[in-house]
């Protein structure tokens, strides 16, 4: 499937039939490699974390000094540098043509795949993890190091938002859906150039691989949701953020 060059505009066709588009060099290299570095700091312990930022280790992985073992970092909206790239007009004015005008930040998360023992996360759909309805999320994934097969790209199944909230369960180290319940065969990786972004929806079916090369697959994940949304069960821990680029 190939890449949408496109500039504050979706392609409607990705959209309704594959629920999910890709935009080549929706940032630079140089900035590719900022926000990585601010990354390695947090996860090596050189950069105190904000308030709200969060680190997780990968399961199965010995602790390390140098922070090769932390498997994700959440709260990025905490983060100024972040935060400026959360807000981007690059960015919202994509999602706000998706889900509506006045945007909030459900998570911003960084996805740290750190070599050799980055573990997989299976396939899942993200609305059903999320107290947020209707189950029509956006959101914006973006690679800060080329992603790959063998590190541990995103794989899809496209066209698979259409069929709702599928079934998920519980496993070891995960919340998956059960193999009954898709194609495996119509699961396609997606390789991408650092600093492209794969705008999602949340009911898509996705995954990625565990990290099997040598280097790091460093990514963010922001999560947005429109006024057309609304929060059920128990109240969020911290208000969720208006973004206004």
């Amino acid at each position: 499937m190939t890449a949408s060059r496109i500039h504050h505009e979706v392609p409607v066709e990705n959209v309704d039939r594959d629920g999910f588009f890709l935009v080549e060099e929706l940032i630079s290299a140089a900035d590719c490699a900022r926000f990585a570095d601010r990354l390695q700091e947090y996860a090596a312990g050189s950069r105190p974390l904000p308030a709200g930022v969060e680190l997780q280790r990968e399961p199965l992985a010995r602790q390390q000094a140098d922070g090769l073992d932390i498997r994700k970092i959440s709260g990025l909206w905490g983060d100024d540098l972040f935060r400026s790239l959360i807000s981007s007009e690059e960015i919202t004015g994509r999602v706000r043509a998706l889900v509506g005008g006045d945007l909030r930040l459900y998570r911003a998360d960084a996805l740290m795949k750190p070599p050799s023992v980055g573990s997989e996360k299976g396939v899942h759909q993200d609305s059903p993890y999320w107290p947020i309805e209707p189950m029509s999320l956006w959101s914006c994934w973006i690679p800060f190091d080329d992603a790959t097969i063998d590190n541990g790209c995103m794989m899809v199944v496209p066209g698979s938002h259409r069929a709702g909230a599928l079934p998920h369960e519980n496993t070891a180290h995960d919340y998956v859906v059960p193999q009954t319940h898709y194609d495996v065969d119509k699961l396609v990786h997606v390789p991408m150039a650092r600093g492209t972004g794969l705008f999602f929806h949340s009911l898509l079916v996705h995954a990625t691989a565990a990290n099997q090369s040598g280097s790091p697959r460093r990514a963010v994940t922001m999560s947005y949701f429109g006024p057309d949304h609304h929060h059920i069960g128990d109240a969020p821990r911290t208000p969720y953020p208006s973004v206004i680029a």
